[in-house]
């Protein structure tokens, strides 16, 4: 097998196993499942992936670096600290809306435990952004003094609630222009 060929195979399986997941659960899918999905052998599928948790974890960091990258590439050239705030919070609202199947396919089995370490540091990650952002915004006098740390975990646990209540219950989400407007006029200096 060539090595173009084999990024296509593993292509297109972790996309089935996204719709498989989704559909199913984790629970409810199997790799002949996936397999079929992705028009491969079941013995196939085995060459890419030890097994159904090696898959199911692969596909998770996937998404996650993929959330990292698309983050860092929209604040990449964003130097006002407000608006990189609400280019954060937009970037991942609108992350999790277009991949709500997959958050609930994620959480609906193996719940928050499962992959644990591959969350921790995604986790680690998203609030350094923020802390960092925070930061800029006191140097530059637009934000008042704070403990960088503290507000950067308010924040990110504000946008976990939020994807809590895609999964959990969609009716009561809250918008995300509200969510910035409120965090920045708690985070801006009065006058």
């Amino acid at each position: 097998m060539n090595k173009r060929s084999g990024i296509e195979s593993r292509k297109r399986i972790l996309t089935a196993a996204i719709k498989i997941f989704s559909e199913y659960g984790y629970k409810g899918t199997s790799m002949r499942m996936i397999a079929r999905r992705a028009h491969i052998s079941v013995g196939g599928l085995y060459l890419y992936f030890k097994g159904k948790d090696d898959l199911y974890l692969t596909l998770m960091k996937n998404r996650l670096d993929d959330l990292m990258g698309k983050t860092r590439e929209a604040l990449k050239d964003v130097r006002d600290p407000a608006e990189a705030i609400e280019t954060f919070l937009k970037v991942r609202f609108n992350y999790a809306k277009k991949h709500r199947e997959l958050i609930l396919a994620l959480g609906r089995d193996h719940g928050l435990g499962f992959g644990i370490d591959i969350k921790r540091k995604f986790f680690r990650q998203q609030r350094e952004v923020i802390e960092g952002i925070l930061k800029r915004g006191i140097a530059s006098g637009k934000f008042r003094k704070y403990n960088t740390k503290e507000v950067a975990k308010v924040i990110f646990s504000l946008v976990r609630g939020f994807i809590a209540s895609l999964v959990i219950e969609p009716d009561a989400l809250f918008s995300p222009g509200e969510c910035c407007d409120l965090i920045l006029r708690g985070l801006l200096k009065k006058g």
